[in-house]
């Protein structure tokens, strides 16, 4: 109730011009939302309209759309008019031909109604109905956290102001609950392109890399800041860093700087990444290949088999594939002898169907330990702008 008290002043104070409004979004951005509601009637009417021009019934299956079409019952009257008169009259004939054509034109009506659900119908429901209410449910919630944030500013600046010593006392916590709101603001303004839980390809071609993001960020900080730190992929990070870091990740901000001094929330990060993605980088469709080359017995076999099965990946897969395996072998190289146990985010790449974790430990470990051997096209590039400084890492 109090915080509802506070935004409803500050916002009547900016409406008269009495306090600062932070704007978080671009003009570009408060551009597009301009033109959502637009887009969103136009996306209604147009799927309104289109669904009264169909015959069949939506979301019904094929078979029973195809019975309900009105050439389907011509179909059926003309084919039972025919079996009625016989194969002895022409008309009889010829409502037998006739029905049969009927038939196919209503299986191939069906076939086209069908697809018009499925590529037009489906997508404009989709973005009418649940995306852009959703859009526009999260800039609410934007605009709600931002009139906390100002208010929080302001009632903190003029605490600051008053030599009063009780209000004094009272700055800390007021500065406690700006950075709160600041922080929780910062969360939704990144919510723009998502890369957890998104498929590696739909990622890396929206954003336009070869590499994912979560992968390289997270790897070019923890060689940075993390490969000393005891127990980096075992101890939990706090959950707050962590959603805000998945979600500086998620719209591809360079402002990582931050998280330097939190290894473990990159860690927790880089391991979330792995998890979340929909079809793991060793993929679905080659798991009984690997399983298969797991169980070679003879070592040198074995490692040929992998490499085979390694060498069939797609090739964004194999790509970040390759990035992930060479670091920890890069990190040894660079003598960094407090190497923590790498093999607990690894195995989650291994995590597909019930491997077991025999399985997880004979495919990964032989290409940790062989990983020049694997991939001897070049070497670890690790390659990341920040505002002030480039980093590069070479193995």
């Amino acid at each position: 109730m109090k915080k509802q008290f506070n935004r409803m002043r500050q916002l009547a104070n900016q409406t008269v011009g009495r306090a600062e409004k932070t704007e978080v979004l671009s003009e570009d951005l408060l551009q597009i939302e301009r033109r959502l509601e637009l887009v969103r009637l136009v996306s209604h009417n147009t799927h309104k309209r289109l669904v009264a021009c169909l015959q069949g019934h939506l979301g019904t299956d094929t078979e029973k759309r195809h019975k309900k079409l009105p050439l389907t019952a011509l179909s059926q009257a003309m084919q039972e008019g025919g079996g009625q008169l016989g194969d002895e009259s022409l008309i009889g004939k010829m409502m037998d031909v006739c029905g049969e054509a009927e038939n196919r034109l209503a299986t191939e009506l069906m076939q086209h109604e069908v697809q018009i659900e499925r590529d037009i119908l489906d997508p404009l429901n989709q973005l009418a109905e649940v995306e852009i209410p959703n859009i526009l449910k999260q800039r609410k919630q934007l605009a709600k956290l931002v009139l906390d944030y100002d208010s929080a500013r302001t009632r903190w600046y003029q605490a600051t102001k008053s030599s009063n010593q009780a209000m004094a006392a009272k700055t800390d916590s007021l500065k406690d609950e700006m950075d709160e709101a600041l922080n929780k603001v910062e969360i939704y303004s990144w919510m723009e392109k998502p890369a957890f839980g998104t498929a590696l390809e739909e990622h890396l071609k929206r954003s336009n890399r070869e590499i994912a993001l979560p992968i390289e960020a997270c790897i070019m900080m923890l060689l940075e800041t993390g490969m000393k730190e005891e127990g980096l992929f075992r101890i939990a990070a706090g959950a707050s860093k962590l959603k805000k870091l998945k979600a500086a990740l998620d719209c591809s901000t360079s402002q990582l700087e931050e998280f330097y001094s939190d290894p473990h929330a990159v860690a927790g990060a880089l391991k979330s990444y792995l998890r979340e993605l929909p079809e793991p980088l060793m993929t679905f469709g080659l798991y009984d290949e690997w399983i298969q080359a797991s169980n070679v017995s003879d070592p040198d076999k074995r490692l040929q088999a992998l490499w085979v099965t390694c060498d069939h990946l797609p090739k964004s897969h194999k790509a970040n594939f390759r990035t992930l395996y060479r670091f920890p072998r890069a990190t040894s190289e660079y003598k960094l002898t407090n190497l923590p146990p790498v093999m607990v985010v690894l195995r989650t790449l291994a995590e597909m169907a019930a491997a077991t974790s025999v399985h997880v430990v004979a495919i990964i470990e032989p290409i940790i330990q062989h990983a020049d051997w694997f991939f001897p096209d070049g070497k670890l590039s690790i390659c990341f702008i920040f505002n002030s400084f480039q980093y590069c890492f070479l193995s």
